[in-house]
C-alpha cells in the first residue's frame, strides 16, 4: 500500500494539467486557463506548445508514445504541440511563439549557436515554461560536442557519469508534496525497469528537489549508485518556471 506505478504518476499529469500549466505558464496565462477551462473548447488554443524530440536511437519508442499521450492531451484540454526534430528553427522569433518548450528526450548538444542563444533568452527572462525529460541530462563530451556550460549550470551543475543498462525497478520518494507538479502524487511509488542515471555530484545543493530515488530499493541490486539522487527537480534560479523528470525511456511509462 501507498505504491504507485509510474503510469499513475502519469495519470496524475493528466488529470491535472491546469495544477502543472499553472506551474510553467503563470502568470501569462494560467488563471485564464483555469477560469475558461470548460469553455476552452469554443475558443482558440489555450497555449502553444514546442517540443524538441529526439529522432531515432533507443529512445524513440519513448518519444512515440509521448506524441500519443500529448496529442490526446492536447485535444481533451485545446492546446497545440508543435513537434522539432533538431534546432535549426530556433531562435528568438520561433520562441517568441512558444508557452511551453519541452524537451523530449533530446539532449542537451547538437544545438546552433542560435538556438542556444534564444534558448538562454527564454529561460533567463521567463518567457515560457520548460519541461525535460530523460535524455536532457545528458551533460558531457558526446557525438563531437562538448559540453554546454550554461546548461550544466541549469541542470544544477552536474555531469553525466554512467547509467544502469541492464534496467532495475527502484522507489521514488516526493520530497515536496506541497510543489505543484507534484501535488496529489502518492508517495512512495514504483519505478520499473528503469536505466538510472548516475552523475558526477547530486544536483540538489542549485536546485529544488521534488523526488529522489531510494538506490537501496534497487531490484535486482546494483553497484551503479550515487548516493544522494533526485530524478525530479526545478532551478528555481531563473525567471522560467521548470521541471526536470528523469524517467522517460521506456513506452510503458505511457502505455501500462
Amino acid at each position: 500500500k501507498g505504491l504507485c506505478t509510474f503510469t499513475s504518476m502519469f495519470l496524475f499529469l493528466r488529470k491535472s494539467l491546469v495544477t502543472i500549466v499553472a506551474f510553467v505558464l503563470m502568470p501569462a496565462f494560467g488563471v485564464l486557463f483555469v477560469n475558461d477551462a470548460v469553455a476552452a473548447q469554443e475558443k482558440a488554443p489555450s497555449f502553444h506548445v514546442v517540443a524538441l524530440a529526439e529522432h531515432g536511437g533507443i529512445h524513440k519508442p519513448f518519444v512515440d508514445a509521448a506524441k500519443v499521450w500529448l496529442g490526446k492531451l492536447a485535444a481533451e484540454n485545446h492546446f497545440t504541440v508543435e513537434y522539432l526534430e533538431d534546432t535549426a528553427k530556433i531562435d528568438d522569433a520561433f520562441l517568441a511563439k512558444c508557452d511551453l518548450f519541452m524537451q523530449l528526450n533530446y539532449p542537451p548538444y547538437n544545438w546552433t549557436n542560435t538556438a542556444q542563444a534564444a534558448f538562454i533568452n527564454y529561460i533567463e527572462q521567463g518567457k515560457g515554461g520548460w519541461i525535460g525529460f530523460h535524455h536532457a541530462t545528458l551533460l558531457g563530451e558526446f557525438d563531437g560536442f562538448q559540453m554546454w556550460p550554461w546548461f550544466h549550470q541549469f541542470m544544477g551543475s552536474i555531469r553525466f557519469k554512467d547509467y544502469i543498462a541492464s534496467f532495475v525497478t527502484g522507489t521514488v520518494t516526493v520530497e515536496d508534496a506541497h510543489h505543484p507538479v507534484m501535488k496529489g502524487v502518492a508517495s512512495p511509488f514504483v519505478i520499473k525497469d528503469e536505466e538510472w542515471y548516475t552523475y558526477d555530484t547530486t544536483p540538489r545543493p542549485n536546485v529544488h528537489v521534488l523526488a529522489s530515488v531510494d538506490e537501496k530499493t534497487y531490484t535486482p541490486a546494483t553497484d551503479k549508485k550515487m548516493g544522494d539522487h533526485p530524478v525530479i527537480w526545478s532551478n528555481e534560479h531563473m525567471k522560467a518556471r521548470n521541471v526536470y523528470i528523469f524517467m522517460g525511456h521506456r513506452p510503458e511509462h505511457f502505455n501500462n
